[in-house]
């Protein structure tokens, strides 16, 4: 990405692991594996950055005398998705010119489910960044407790710039091909970046007119007029600030009422984040686009929230046009992270990799009590590092602290399945359920394993233990 949120190389990370083995002839070396990925996969670097990140996490059960080699080949086999589809998306644009994009599905693991994950329209998609965003997202769909698989995909059509008739004739262009690899027990795609509920819409529309099949639970994320689940767009942001609650108020007995909230971003996932921030009276100083960012010393108010929302949602403008119409003030090719400034808790919530190690130790020399990432994977290597090296700082990775929309996907799903539309407030509520059980999960994986541990290994295990109930794994 360019501007103040780019993705950062990670072609040159290390990941220093012991190579332990119980038998020379069978037992599988975890570096060995890892360089093996790296040879094959060196041009998808933000997927081996995924899989290294959760090797580490993994490091005791893969040096377990009695399992080790088996959780090692569980592992192996998580890291290749069942299949990746891709595909061209043809296209006509308003000058009649045809056009053609690329696009993919990654299925990563269907142990738990049919295979969840959203759409990602953005030009910097290739089948390297769906696949560490499928990966992520088995481990998430698992953390849930619903009956959830795990996959990605999108195309490298940037929506930004394209006129509505533009943007439709995409995703019915897209549709048409994915269409054939989908279905409510297959493969429920929903939204994710560039992807909201028009984008939903038109593709769900498209689906309808090739299958003559309505009522299904085939994409999540739709309007509430043709099976939609109430609650679903603030689901992300709302679960984001829940167990990030939770957090606070279990490993230090902090409250958010009063505290500095730096959020980035300005998409679905930082606009709700912020509202609910705001109900529980801690104050947002900061939302961001690519461009740069809105800084708000003394919080941000209602009004200015309701300026963000009209650029981002119905104008879909950047944040630089409403200056003039908010409380704070804009900074143009800077980010929440590369402002020297003090924040008593940090909500990533834009895209990968906007952390590095230098922003995660300013954050930390600053004052910082806690980050709670509502993007996948928004922290580097590096800057994970550092945030693991000041153990009073609270850290939970996304795949479990934004997993309420992919929970409240699950929700859709069962909503379509019955037939019925379950009130805003039974939604939240099993919301605020399901975090709290995400949290427990995290919480109660052993003595001395932090959140970020427990997150990664309750994920894993509940993935190991039913590929192997179901003789895929022995």
């Amino acid at each position: 990405l360019s501007g103040a949120h780019k993705n950062t190389n990670t072609n040159n990370f290390k990941v220093n692991m012991p190579t332990t083995k119980t038998n020379a002839d069978t037992a599988i070396d975890t570096m060995d594996f890892l360089n093996d990925l790296r040879s094959k996969y060196g041009h998808q670097p933000t997927f081996l950055q995924s899989v290294e990140e959760m090797a580490v996490s993994l490091e005791p059960f893969f040096s377990d005398p009695e399992k080790g080699d088996f959780y090692k080949r569980a592992f192996v086999m998580m890291a290749e998705p069942e299949r990746s589809i891709s595909f061209r998306v043809p296209w006509m644009d308003d000058t009649g010119e045809m056009r053609f994009n690329r696009g993919w599905r990654v299925e990563f693991n269907s142990a738990l489910g049919p295979y969840k994950g959203g759409l990602r329209f953005h030009p910097t998609v290739d089948e390297g960044i769906l696949k560490f965003l499928g990966f992520e997202q088995m481990f998430k769909n698992a953390l849930t407790g619903l009956p959830m698989g795990g996959g990605k995909g999108g195309s490298d059509f940037n929506p930004k710039g394209k006129s509505d008739a533009e943007v439709r004739r995409f995703c019915q262009g897209f549709m048409t091909e994915l269409a054939r690899y989908i279905g409510p027990s297959t493969d429920v795609p929903a939204g994710d970046i560039g992807v909201g509920g028009r984008e939903i819409g038109y593709m769900y529309g498209q689906y309808k007119k090739l299958t003559n099949r309505h009522g299904e639970g085939v994409l999540t994320g739709k309007s509430l007029l043709f099976g939609g689940s109430p609650f679903r767009p603030e689901a992300t942001g709302f679960g984001l600030v829940y167990i990030a609650k939770i957090a606070m108020e279990k490993k230090s007995g902090l409250s958010l009422k009063g505290t500095r909230c730096a959020v980035s971003g300005s998409g679905n996932v930082a606009q709700y984040a912020s509202k609910k921030l705001m109900e529980l009276g801690a104050k947002v100083v900061t939302m961001s686009d690519s461009n740069g960012v809105l800084y708000f010393d003394e919080g941000m108010t209602e009004e200015d929230w309701k300026e963000v929302i009209e650029a981002k949602q119905v104008k879909r403008s950047r944040l630089e046009t409403i200056e003039s119409k908010v409380s704070g003030r804009y900074i143009p090719n800077e980010s929440p992270w590369s402002l020297d400034l003090k924040y008593d808790f940090a909500f990533p919530c834009a895209t990968q990799n906007e952390i590095d190690g230098e922003a995660a130790e300013t954050l930390c020399a600053n004052g910082l009590l806690g980050l709670f990432e509502g993007a996948n994977l928004p922290t580097t290597l590096e800057g994970q590092e550092a945030i693991r090296a000041h153990s009073n700082v609270i850290y939970i990775p996304g795949k479990a602290s934004n997993a309420g929309g992919v929970g409240v996907s699950g929700f859709e799903m069962s909503q379509n399945a019955q037939h019925l539309q379950w009130k805003p407030e039974e939604v939240d509520a099993k919301l605020q359920e399901l975090m709290q059980n995400i949290y427990n999960k995290m919480d109660s994986a052993g003595k001395d394993v932090t959140l970020e541990q427990g997150a990664n290994r309750a994920g894993f295990l509940t993935l190991t233990t039913a590929m192997q109930e179901l003789g895929w794994m022995y």
